[in-house]
């Protein structure tokens, strides 16, 4: 790994360090009003999901803008010339290095094996394109699913500042948060697949190894499957406030929030 990744690796880590612990509780007190109000608990991964917006938006943008711009990855998806990607995935790496230390001091309340083990095997995955180089057009593609993170949030400071399923507010980002879900993690899957099948049996493909080939194949082949349900749960609460049938105790949603909480990662790369 070059000194400039590791820079914007540990930049990136004290960035988001200091936006949860300084810039957050600042910035939400004024905007909302609720905010000061919260349990203890809830300030904490208010101020952590403020930080995942800003991160999503950050890396997403970016992946955009590579996927759009960036011709020499787009050209050769395997051996690319990946500066830029490299720059994306470190400042990502970062963010997933301060998520975890976050999880870890928080473990008694924020704690999730599911995902320590997502942000391992992202920060391994990852290593690959920071270390080789490789697959750098594959590595910034998944990373626009990041833009759905900010409507995921969303929907959770709703229920934080206790708005009701049927506000108006609440529907619309629901509905937003279900398209652009769609998007960016269900409707892009046959372009990424068809990618990544046309370079089978090339010599950039045997060039990478088998570590890579399967550390690439197998962590695909898992995210697709957990947004596949993560598209089937999101869809499902959609329907069911659209139709009427969502307008639920506020207790109720409440205790459902916080299980599903644990099997919805709102960090998915």
């Amino acid at each position: 790994m070059e000194t400039r990744e590791l820079t914007v690796v540990a930049g990136s880590f004290v960035g988001f360090q200091l936006l949860f612990s300084v810039v957050s509780p600042q910035l939400s007190s004024s905007v909302a009003p609720g905010y000061g109000r919260l349990p203890p608990t809830k300030l904490t991964e208010w101020n952590s999901r403020l930080v995942s917006t800003v991160h999503a938006l950050i890396v997403g943008l970016f992946c955009v803008y590579i996927l759009w711009f960036d011709d020499a990855v787009n050209a050769n998806p395997v051996w690319g010339d990946p500066s830029l990607v490299k720059l994306n995935v470190a400042i990502t790496c970062g963010y997933l290095l301060y998520d975890l230390v976050l999880l870890a001091c928080n473990w008694s309340t924020m704690g999730d094996s599911f995902f320590v083990c997502h942000h391992l095997a992202a920060l391994y995955a990852y290593g690959y394109v920071l270390t080789r180089g490789v697959l750098p057009y594959f590595a910034n593609f998944r990373l626009i699913s990041e833009l759905s993170t900010p409507f995921v949030n969303q929907r959770w400071f709703f229920e934080a500042l206790k708005y009701p399923r049927s506000h108006r507010l609440v529907v619309l980002n629901g509905v937003a948060m279900s398209v652009v879900f769609f998007l960016v993690r269900i409707a892009v899957m046959p372009s990424y697949w068809a990618s990544v099948f046309a370079t089978f049996g090339t010599p950039d493909f045997e060039r990478l190894g088998l570590g890579a080939q399967v550390a690439w194949i197998t962590s695909c082949i898992a995210l697709d499957i957990l947004n596949s349900v993560w598209m089937y749960k999101i869809t499902r609460g959609c329907y069911k406030v659209l139709t009427g049938r969502g307008g639920r105790p506020v207790k109720q949603e409440v205790e459902e929030t916080s299980s599903e909480k644990k099997h919805v990662n709102n960090h998915t790369d």
